[in-house]
């Protein structure tokens, strides 16, 4: 007698079909676009794919939707996911003006128009419109960094590694670059300096200990193959105790005196002096430029608080040989940081940077008045709060912040916040702020969520304050 042929039990046949999977997400929600709809499928069927194919050891809840409803929901979700515009908004209520994660500093919002007008049309990029030839895109920028500086030349690319880079290559390729132990940085994202001179064809010479650099050990270390000393600004992190390091002006003395160019990689640098208003002094360029290094390089986006670019300024022999290198091309920057950059320039050249430049605004904003708004902020919350939850404290606290992007490290700012204790911790009530539609970053401080306004726009308190009542109640 024939037997029946035997039945195929693999799991795998039990997964929907990818089209109509993807179908059942568009009736459910007609709003969500056909291309992510699909591309959801796809992504949900196919973890639950590899997690069946992996064997029922490996398999998890979590990888496989266990029923159709929750099929649907998870492929919604994901659709949902994949159609929101990136980098999507947020609204910054840590305190922390310079905060890497969130794209470190707002450009002004005219900064923001000229980058705006570059994009949506022509322009005279390279086009010197005179004679009708080609130009220089960067003559004009390069002009107002030097003004703005009072250096005798300048030069930006498109990030301040890529200038640490560009410089490198330029000046040292083959040759020794001699740089102090304890200035041999990691920064955000595992880029660690050593590799970055590595990269950029120089052959590194460490000086000193982790702790403590003299003078003498760079004298020491000086020889034939020395093509540069380098200065690198602990951008992340301080040095206490029994530490020591040598002076830029201590180096460029050096330099001088040995024919070796020095360069110092400031990190964070501005073209307003902050240090009257309580800042250290060693974030403004011109008093940097006036210790006598060759060249100095910092980001645009930090304290300076334009688009991102890397901006180098100094010497007019040394920038005219960055300019020629090869990979300056590849490290151009764009006509929308172009034109961003050419504004917030012009703010500084005009005496306009305080009040027109977001970064400078929300620094320097006096403790008084911050507390003011912050106390007036967390009253209007409270009176909300009473009609729904009386149970819920709002209150004003004392607050410090760092400056962040890997600015000033060490120093902090006097500032005020709202300390909210919510029923199921801090952590999760920063987790609802965060999954709003415009999603709210606080900070997380003994127990209570602190909500500063610091970084946060006039304009934008209407939405904080609603965002707030929806993840209290």
């Amino acid at each position: 007698m024939d037997l029946p042929p035997p039945v195929n039990t693999d799991p795998r046949r039990a997964l929907p079909a990818i089209h109509e999977f993807a179908g059942e997400i568009l009736a459910e929600d007609p709003g969500v676009l056909d291309w992510a709809a699909l591309e959801a499928a796809q992504q949900v069927v196919g973890e639950a794919r590899s997690a069946l194919a992996a064997g029922p050891g490996e398999a998890s809840e979590n990888q496989i939707p266990q029923g159709k409803e929750l099929w649907l929901r998870r492929g919604l979700q994901r659709a949902r996911e994949l159609a929101v515009e990136r980098p999507r908004r947020v609204l910054n209520a840590t305190g922390v003006v310079l905060h890497t994660n969130l794209g470190r500093a707002p450009m002004a919002l005219g900064a923001a128009e000229a980058a705006a007008r570059a994009a949506a049309g022509y322009s005279d990029l390279e086009l010197d419109i005179g004679p009708g030839r080609r130009g220089n895109r960067l003559a004009s920028v390069c002009q107002r960094l030097a003004l703005a500086s009072g250096a005798e030349a300048a030069y930006a690319c498109n990030n301040n590694a890529a200038a640490l880079v560009l410089i490198l290559n330029t000046l040292a390729r083959g040759r020794e670059v001699i740089v102090s132990r304890g200035e041999l940085v990691e920064i955000g994202g595992s880029f660690r300096v050593p590799e970055i001179m590595e990269r950029a064809g120089v052959k590194l010479v460490e000086v000193g200990s982790t702790n403590r650099t003299h003078l003498r050990d760079y004298a020491g270390a000086i020889g034939p193959e020395t093509a540069m000393l380098l200065k690198v600004h602990r951008s992340n992190f301080e040095q206490r105790g029994f530490v020591k390091e040598v002076s830029l002006a201590e180096l460029a003395e050096l330099g001088r005196d040995r024919g070796v160019p020095v360069v110092e990689d400031l990190g964070s640098g501005s073209l307003e002096d902050l240090a009257p208003f309580g800042f250290p002094a060693e974030a403004y360029v011109p008093r940097r430029l006036s210790e006598g290094p060759d060249l100095v390089c910092f980001s645009g986006d930090k304290l300076l608080g334009g688009p991102q670019a890397g901006i180098v300024v100094g010497d007019a022999d040394l920038m005219a040989s960055l300019a020629q290198n090869p990979m300056a091309r590849a490290l151009r920057l764009d006509k929308m940081s172009l034109a961003a950059l050419h504004w917030t320039l012009g703010a500084y050249l005009s005496g306009r940077a305080r009040e027109e430049l977001p970064v400078l605004r929300r620094l320097l904003t006096p403790s008084g008045d911050h507390e003011k708004r912050t106390r007036g902020f967390a009253g209007a919350l409270g009176e909300r709060l009473q009609e729904k939850n009386p149970a819920l404290n709002v209150e004003v606290v004392e607050n410090r912040v760092p400056v962040g992007g890997g600015s000033l490290p060490g120093f902090e700012i006097e500032s005020w916040a709202i300390a909210l204790m919510a029923p199921g911790g801090a952590e999760a009530l920063a987790g609802r702020l965060r999954s709003g539609a415009v999603p709210v970053l606080s900070r997380v401080r003994d127990g209570a969520t602190l909500v500063d306004l610091r970084a946060v726009d006039d304009a934008d308190e209407p939405l904080l304050l609603e965002s707030l009542l929806a993840s209290l109640h």
